[in-house]
């Protein structure tokens, strides 16, 4: 009886948190649109989510390129297909990993931060301050990290995507011997530019939520130094199921409703 309780207590907390991060991002999406515009806030969170993030995104971006690039050569060796492995790896990137590891490169790295800084400000009492000072804290500190996160997960994406290109280039041409002129000439004739449009939307997409996730348990964080570790640490790990399971919607919405985006489209 007493473990049916606890189970129920924690279902109905859940939806608790559920109905709270609904009504948290309805609010956000209003105070984005609402004046006054703190357009200084919004440029320091695009330098924090990605400009401070573009060295580890493209050095994810490379290292994920030269595998695939090696993994590919190795299965297309078999069917003397190795012209293949540009275009393979160039609309794999494109469509899926790019954004997907960008996704979590900057949630490791910056959606952290911002759950530690919500939640550092939600225990000091920083945030009930503003309150008091007429200050709507989810339009002065929420909204700009969201538009932040929107706007740079593409132009991450774009750089992971090049950075990707570059290294299979890298691994293939220069050190396996793969004709330069057939690798380029692949991946232009096999990639279209709804791959590199798709993935750019899931990137915004990508950006919205996790920006929301991290904002979310920061800002309703409780319980001191060790309640923000906690707040930090699940804002990390939902953040990353939320971002593959979006991305798997995503998907299927693209597959049936956006032109030319299925296999070998």
């Amino acid at each position: 009886m007493i473990k049916d309780d606890i189970t129920i207590r924690k279902l109905l907390n859940s939806f608790e948190q559920l109905g709270m991060f609904l009504f948290l991002c309805a609010e956000v999406i209003i105070a984005a649109f609402r004046p006054p515009y703190r357009f200084k806030n919004i440029f320091k969170e695009m330098d924090t989510i990605g400009i401070q993030s573009l060295f580890v995104v493209l050095l994810t971006g490379a290292f994920t390129g030269m595998v695939m690039a090696l993994q590919s050569l190795n299965v297309f060796a078999k069917f003397n297909a190795e012209g293949l492995v540009g275009s393979t790896v160039a609309i794999s990137v494109a469509r899926e990993l790019g954004p997907v590891l960008t996704a979590f490169m900057v949630t490791g790295r910056a959606g952290s931060a911002m759950s530690t800084e919500l939640g550092s400000m939600r225990v000091t009492e920083q945030i009930d301050a503003l309150y008091t000072m007429g200050v709507d804290p989810k339009q002065y500190l929420i909204a700009p990290k969201v538009i932040a996160g929107v706007i740079m997960l593409p132009v991450l994406t774009a750089a992971f995507n090049l950075i990707s290109v570059a290294g299979s280039y890298l691994v293939s041409v220069l050190l396996m011997g793969i004709d330069a002129g057939i690798f380029i000439d692949k991946i232009r004739y096999f990639m279209d530019p709804v791959d590199v449009i798709s993935g750019l939307i899931k990137a915004s997409v990508f950006g919205y939520f996790l920006t929301m996730v991290c904002s979310f348990n920061g800002f309703y964080a409780s319980g001191g130094a060790k309640g923000v570790g906690e707040a930090t640490t699940r804002s990390v790990v939902i953040s990353f199921i939320t971002i593959l399971v979006v991305d798997y919607f995503l998907t299927v919405v693209m597959t049936k409703y956006l032109p030319g985006y299925v296999l070998g489209g």
